[in-house]
């Protein structure tokens, strides 16, 4: 890496370190896990907590039943967003329990 003159934001510096040591999948996993709350907004993401991303499969506790059956229905936009927003295809589906 060279020197700039100007501060970086600590995530480009952390994009590229991950980059530069083959770890680029570890660091998308990991901004995904990030977004989850822009994404699904304050209201779900009160309930929710994000365990783990693991070959696709975002696996989500639900701090209720009936709101864990809300985002059943919800599953495939919520899927759709979150795709959007990484800019690309990294998850598959999610698991809510």
């Amino acid at each position: 890496m060279t020197r700039t003159k100007t501060p970086r934001n600590l995530n480009a510096v952390m994009a590229d370190m991950c980059r530069s040591i083959g770890m680029t999948e570890a660091y998308e996993q990991f901004k995904t896990l990030q977004i989850w709350d822009s994404v699904v907004g304050e209201t779900i993401s009160k309930v929710t907590t994000v365990e783990r991303l693991k070959d696709g499969d975002l696996y989500v506790r639900v701090k209720n039943p009936s709101w864990r059956m809300e985002l059943n229905f919800r599953k495939k936009d919520i899927t759709t967003r979150l795709n959007k927003a990484i800019g690309r295809e990294m998850i598959t589906t999610i698991i809510f329990r």
